[in-house]
């Protein structure tokens, strides 16, 4: 499996739940749709990467079936994020730039 930690994965309890949206700087990019819409739409992105569900990007655990797909456009990083009873949303997560690159360096690291 596929998991990503940034330094905000340290921020968030470690234990096998996910984590909690509000504990990153997140803008709601698209709410109510499904994954494969989400994955429609990040699909547009010149950057994207398919990852296998109950990854963690930024400290939040990805939700989908079987992969879901994330985004990174400049310094943003797009990420489908279900909150149960709230459905699935499409965030938009600002990092610093070293952030990015360790995300894109572990995507790389894991692909076959």
């Amino acid at each position: 499996m596929l998991r990503i930690f940034t330094q905000y994965s340290a921020v968030l309890p470690q234990r096998d739940v996910m984590g909690c949206l509000e504990d990153l700087p997140y803008e709601i990019v698209l709410s109510k749709i499904s994954i494969s819409e989400a994955a429609k739409y990040l699909g547009k992105y010149k950057e994207y990467y398919d990852l296998e569900s109950g990854s963690r990007v930024a400290g939040a655990r990805l939700i989908g079936n079987p992969d879901v797909r994330v985004a990174i456009d400049g310094n943003s990083l797009f990420f489908p994020y279900t909150k149960p009873c709230y459905g699935t949303f499409l965030v938009k997560v600002e990092l610093p730039e070293e952030e990015i690159e360790a995300i894109r360096k572990d995507i790389s690291s894991k692909r076959k």
